[in-house]
């Protein structure tokens, strides 16, 4: 295990976060030469699911202070003690995700499996001083004794039994003498606290059967982590455990435990408001349903708000630690705009994703006046803010093709793409007009014959205005692409705190997922990396796809749209 007090956190390349409640605690702490001038913080997840955009918040937040503050460590920390949920492909992938978003906990990688034998004989400490007792009630029994927020508890029967017998009892325990439920162990407290998390709550159960990933069939009773947690900060020596607001009547409990076990070090516990996102569920057991089902294709499904979607849809750790910046961090629970979250990747993207063209629906278009054994290479800027970026070459050739959205045959005058008769500019290129139409025999539009002038290359016309532009794509060297248009994941701004449905799942949005699988794209994206980002011109933001993207079979994912369409939508709809 590694030493908790080796060398800090910093990256010198991250900027410092905006000031919070937490750091103004911490602030008056080194102000008032407190834990001897140390700043330690840690994360603690669960390895029982993929990280979420709300994790991403406390990522950032206890990384970040440790970053920010000279001297300043973060410990990544495994809470687990529930191993039946529990397995390596969670551990790994929260490891890949903290990394990913741009932190590093050096040398300090814990699990709360670490300390399983200390814990242990903390629990014989607090039997030893008649602080705790097995109890053989049920987990209904216990429960019902439990009392109500109104009414007092009622004593287990169990509750004075001596302290040799509960010495015996929780070896036996550990021994593995004892059936699933048959007993626990619990903090003998006050029944009557008004506080239920301090009426004799559970410290140790009994699990059979389980091989837990890191201890193997060791053990067969874990601790709890209301238990396990302030111990393990102790042991740690954290001095700002910062939590979300649900465990702030747990913070008793936490304290408690501190005072009453000979652990080396007091830390103290903060909280602050969990992050809600408006179109989306946080809660891991509906996330967890969502994959269970199929109704996503796994955790990292770029629908879903996991770390690993977000990645694997074209978000970056920059957008992301923005975002996290932007909301900030308050004890006043609200729920954020999912357009905040797509705006943030909108603006990194605009400043750093390259250019390129992408034919969505292609229809094809022959230029009959362009020689049919001529080609020609132009220059397109790969950024038309940043000139560093440099230019690329595409092939203009006598075929090509366009979006079949952008033609029709007959158009109002707002139409500023090509229509019959017509002139538009394609981008880079010439300006074409649209001559003659030609369909199937079912009346759809297969082919256009246009025209086009040669002398429009980098100049307009003479003694005419064309307003439109529209992209474009050689017909001999496009590549064929599949085109996945994801969007949101559910149509109601809070699908999990709507009560007028049975489920959260009524609200899946039937048009979360369109697959376009004879897209073509410009050349220059035949050789394009797995995440790599581009901006598909007048299309949207789009990433190589991660897992089945392949040099013979590119697969394109959209991050995001150029523009808010569902600000449109909600205004629409009042």
């Amino acid at each position: 295990m590694s030493d908790p007090t080796s060398d800090p956190v910093t990256d010198p390349n991250q900027k410092s976060a905006p000031s919070n409640f937490i750091r103004q605690i911490i602030d008056k702490d080194l102000a008032a030469g407190l834990n001897d001038g140390r700043v330690h913080t840690r994360f603690p997840p669960e390895p029982n699911g993929y990280l979420h955009i709300g994790h991403a918040k406390s990522i950032c937040l206890n990384f970040g202070i440790a970053r920010d503050y000279p001297g300043g460590k973060c410990n990544l920390r495994f809470d687990d003690t529930n191993p039946h949920k529990e397995n390596e492909e969670f551990v790994e992938s929260i490891k890949a995700d903290v990394r990913w978003l741009g932190f590093d906990w050096q040398d300090r990688l814990y699990f709360a499996s670490d300390y399983f034998e200390k814990l242990y004989g903390f629990a014989v400490e607090l039997i030893e001083k008649g602080l705790a007792y097995v109890c053989d009630l049920s987990a209904e029994e216990t429960r019902e004794y439990r009392g109500t927020l109104k009414a007092p508890g009622r004593d287990s029967p169990y509750r004075n039994r001596s302290v040799a017998e509960n010495r015996d009892l929780f070896k036996r325990m550990r021994a593995g003498e004892f059936e699933d439920g048959a007993k626990v162990l619990r903090a003998r407290i006050d029944m009557a606290s008004p506080n239920i998390n301090m009426r004799d709550p559970t410290l140790y159960r009994i699990r059979h059967g389980v091989v837990h990933h890191q201890t193997g069939a060791e053990w067969c009773i874990y601790p709890m982590y209301d238990f396990t947690h302030p111990l393990s900060d102790a042991l740690e020596g954290i001095t700002h455990s910062i939590c979300t607001l649900e465990f702030e009547d747990h913070r008793p409990f936490y304290d408690w435990v501190v005072a009453h076990c000979s652990a080396p070090y007091v830390p103290r516990q903060y909280e602050f408001a969990r992050l809600n996102l408006q179109f989306a569920v946080m809660s891991k057991r509906k996330l967890t349903q969502l994959v269970a089902e199929g109704q996503v294709a796994g955790w990292d499904d770029p629908r879903m708000p996991t770390i690993a979607g977000l990645r694997r849809r074209g978000y970056t750790p920059a957008a992301i630690r923005e975002f996290c910046d932007r909301i900030g961090v308050s004890k006043a629970d609200n729920t954020v705009e999912m357009g905040m979250l797509e705006a943030c990747i909108r603006e990194d993207l605009d400043r750093n994703a390259p250019r390129a063209m992408a034919v969505m629906h292609p229809l094809k278009v022959v230029i009959e006046n362009y020689p049919e054994d001529q080609e020609e290479e132009l220059e397109a800027s790969n950024h038309p803010k940043d000139p560093e970026m440099g230019k690329r070459k595409i092939r203009f050739t006598r075929e090509l093709y366009i979006d079949k959205e952008d033609f029709r045959e007959q158009a109002p005058n707002k139409y500023k793409r090509l229509v019959s008769g017509g002139e538009v500019r394609l981008r880079n290129a010439y300006v074409i007009k649209a001559e003659r139409v030609i369909k199937d025999n079912d009346g759809e539009i297969v082919e256009l014959r246009c025209s086009y002038d040669p002398a429009t290359l980098g100049a307009n016309p003479e003694g005419r205005k064309v307003k439109g532009v529209i992209h474009w794509v050689s017909a001999k060297y496009g590549v064929r692409a599949e085109v996945r248009l994801y969007d949101r994941l559910f149509k109601h701004p809070n699908p999990d705190g709507d009560r007028s449905v049975s489920s959260f799942l009524e609200h899946l949005n039937p048009d979360s997922l369109l697959v376009l699988t004879d897209s073509v794209v410009e050349s220059s994206l035949a050789e394009a990396k797995p995440e790599q980002r581009f901006q598909f011109e007048r299309e949207g933001y789009f990433c190589v796809d991660a897992k089945d993207s392949s040099p013979e079979r590119l697969v394109f994912n959209r991050t995001v749209t150029l523009r808010d369409s569902w600000a449109k939508l909600e205004k629409q709809l009042g």
